[in-house]
């Protein structure tokens, strides 16, 4: 019997995010992750691995396409798949082991195995891991997701597959098929068109990337398709199976039957929360029709000293609001405090441009009757941009039309990921776009960008 003050199952962003900060704040935590190493999904088969093909992929593209506009002439490009797949191994190896190390650090008791709760023995929660048993004052559901399905299609981990196989395909596929435009299907369509695959993208709504604004969806579209990408919208996909060496999906559009062959088949249709096997329903945990664990206040479920964060509660799956909630739930068993800003949650798409919003939407603001003003400013105007070759996209500011304070951006362009991080920075200070308009920017950078179309929101953007 191992008895401690937390109980932390899953090791994923959230999870050992949580377990660190509460070994900080002094409480014993015990980590339960059935996988031999640590940082789920994210890490081990999801965002890490697919960064290092995306960066290794533009590296390949770039050199093929790019780099004699910049007076860099080279002959006899080829691809080394095999290293490439290498190198992202390697990558994943290092961050893995780097947080087996901060579990050292901070003294955290690691378990392997597949935890159930098991009850309560009077205020303790008891949780099976095999033949193990942790007996805990809390217990903290961190499990994350998995690959969401569609009837009819067969997933067989090799020529159907999900994200899991993309990410370690043996060879380039000739022709790819990827069903859903959503982050997944983009960014590892993305790789695979650079390694010299054919790809169709087929998605059910009349455009990629539907939960973002209209001009930024169809923005990125714009660039995919120069880029080679195909797109087949408002389809329906009826099956996907595989037979005599290939993929066959069947999908109707317009009112008709198609049917594609190809190579492989990619199933990005989005991710569904891992609470299976957990014993949650026994122990009183709620879950929605959507197979969500319900929480109330400060990450609370229905039973009394369980908690819930990451993408097994309602929001987006994304690794860091995972990682903010685990910080503030640990925080407020420790000291009664802790809290995440929902409102300044980016959200990345790592394509080339990249793709970040932070924040209310366009069509958000509209549908909730908010009146407010938009600054938009284009990297082609920008120097930096300009100096690098990476003059696709734009950024937009949505201000209030009364107090001007900030409620969203969108930028599309280079290096999108880390530019958003100014305006989520200004969001979470309660800033005005009059505040970013008047910050001095450096020059030249890519940053002036964002200047420039907060100076837009008031029309007197300079370069524009």
């Amino acid at each position: 019997m191992i008895t401690c003050d937390l109980a932390v199952i899953g090791a994923g962003p959230g999870g050992y995010v949580a377990s660190i900060r509460a070994a900080q704040l002094g409480l014993r935590v015990v980590c339960i992750e059935k996988e031999s190493a640590l940082g789920g999904t994210c890490l081990r088969i999801g965002c890490i691995p697919s960064k290092a093909l995306l960066e290794s992929s533009e590296h390949f593209h770039r050199t093929q396409t790019d780099l004699a506009r910049h007076g860099v002439l080279v002959q006899g490009v080829a691809l080394d798949l095999a290293a490439m797949m290498k190198r992202k191994t390697q990558v994943v190896a290092a961050l893995t082991q780097g947080v087996a190390g901060l579990f050292k650090k901070n003294k955290i008791e690691r378990l392997q195995g597949a935890a159930r709760i098991a009850g309560k023995d009077g205020e303790r929660w008891q949780v099976a891991v095999g033949d193990e048993q942790v007996s805990a004052k809390w217990v903290l559901i961190a499990t994350g997701s998995e690959p969401a399905a569609l009837p009819g299609i067969v997933l067989d981990g090799d020529l159907i597959g999900t994200s899991t196989e993309a990410l370690s395909y043996p060879s380039v596929p000739k022709h790819l098929v990827v069903i859903g435009a959503g982050v997944i299907g983009l960014e590892l369509g993305s790789v695979w068109r650079r390694l010299g695959a054919k790809v169709t993208v087929l998605e059910y709504a009349d455009r990629i990337l539907p939960s973002l604004d209209r001009d930024v969806s169809e923005a990125a579209k714009k660039v995919f398709v120069k880029q080679g990408i195909e797109f087949r919208l408002g389809v329906r996909v009826t099956a996907a199976t595989a037979s005599a060496g290939l993929g066959h999906v069947a999908f109707e559009a317009n009112g008709t039957r198609q049917e594609l062959s190809c190579d492989r088949v990619l199933v990005a249709v989005g991710r569904t929360p891992h609470t299976a096997g957990l014993g949650l329903v026994e122990a009183g945990v709620e879950l929605d029709t959507r197979g969500r664990i319900v929480t109330r206040d400060h990450f609370a479920t229905t039973a009394t000293g369980i908690f819930a964060i990451g993408d097994v509660i309602a929001g987006p799956m994304l690794a860091h609001k995972a990682e903010d909630e685990g910080m503030a739930c640990a925080e407020r068993l420790a000291t009664g405090y802790g809290h995440v800003d929902y409102t300044t949650i980016a959200a990345v798409v790592y394509t080339d441009p990249e793709i970040a919003t932070v924040g209310a939407s366009q069509e958000d603001l509209i549908a909730r009757g908010i009146a407010f003003k938009v600054g938009s400013f284009p990297f082609m105007a920008n120097g930096r941009a300009r100096a690098m070759g990476s003059t696709d996209g734009f950024v937009k500011i949505l201000a209030d039309a009364a107090s001007d304070r900030v409620l969203g951006a969108a930028i599309v362009g280079p290096h999108a990921s880390e530019l958003i991080a100014e305006v989520a920075t200004a969001m979470a200070f309660g800033a005005s776009s009059e505040d970013i308009a008047r910050t001095c920017h450096a020059h030249p950078t890519l940053s002036e960008a964002v200047r420039e179309a907060a100076l837009a929101v008031d029309g007197r953007a300079i370069h524009a």
